[in-house]
């Protein structure tokens, strides 16, 4: 890893997508060279750093999408294009699949950011891709329509109120896609309740599953000690956060409680 990696480089936000009344999209002209699954942290100066999910990177520019549900990311929500934002990373593992795989991404709230970056990817490489997007109802629905222009990719939606598409979770869509037949992969960022859930399906089912785990992050490389795991020990900033479903049972927290940054435990 190169020690530049760890230092923040201050970038200008170009622009600023308006996903929802929560949810905005920065874009930065500039780019880490980060892959799909990869995080970066996001500094602003005088009040704090936090961990956030790459939306996309295609070598000129960088998107992340942010929902203002704390201090940090309505400070976030408050930036107008021409404003600042230290960035530091790439870091951590990314989403991978094989040519030509069948494959299901299962996406749960602000989980599809991400995810989208992989499916842009996974597309270059002939994958068939069924991407099931969760949210509490239609309004909250993300990226719908970038997924919808990808090629070889079909949007599953799933909405808890019934506003749009499947009444009910993303993991009952997942489980008739599985019962299908043919899905070989299943990726899954959002929830962890939902994850658990659907990399259980994928199991039972007789395919691969690959989860992205959050923890509370600091450093990014594995120093700090305040994203590591119950049972195995792992640090989450360098065994992950992408981990298939094998490592991921090691885990005895993953899908019952996480720790804050005192190490207090909460359950799900």
């Amino acid at each position: 890893m190169q020690i530049l990696n760890r230092v923040p480089k201050s970038v200008k936000i170009k622009e600023i997508i308006v996903e929802n009344d929560m949810v905005k999209t920065f874009v930065v002209d500039f780019s880490l060279g980060a892959r799909p699954g990869q995080f970066v942290m996001l500094w602003i100066p005088r009040l704090d750093e936090k961990p956030i999910s790459v939306a996309m990177d295609n070598g000129s520019e960088m998107h992340f999408t942010v929902a203002a549900v704390g201090p940090f990311s309505n400070a976030m929500h408050e930036l107008s294009v021409g404003d600042f934002v230290g960035v530091r990373g790439p870091f951590g593992t990314e989403f991978e699949c094989d040519e030509g795989a069948h494959i299901a991404l299962l996406a749960g709230g602000y989980g599809a950011a991400p995810l989208y970056f992989f499916a842009h990817e996974a597309v270059k490489k002939g994958a068939k891709v069924e991407f099931i997007v969760g949210a509490r109802s239609a309004d909250l629905v993300l990226y719908e329509e970038r997924i919808s222009a990808l090629d070889c990719a079909t949007v599953h939606v799933s909405t808890d109120d019934g506003s749009k598409g499947h009444h009910g979770y993303n993991t009952q869509v997942l489980q008739e896609l599985l019962d299908a037949g043919g899905i070989e992969a299943v990726y899954a960022v959002g929830p962890e309740i939902m994850m658990l859930k659907g990399a259980e399906a994928a199991e039972a089912a007789g395919a691969k599953a690959f989860v992205s785990v959050e923890r509370y992050m600091k450093c990014g490389f594995g120093v700090c000690g305040n994203c590591v795991v119950d049972g195995t020990g792992d640090p989450v900033c360098l065994k992950g956060p992408v981990m298939p479903w094998e490592e991921v049972k090691k885990i005895e927290d993953f899908g019952k409680y996480h720790r804050d940054e005192f190490g207090k435990k909460h359950n799900f």
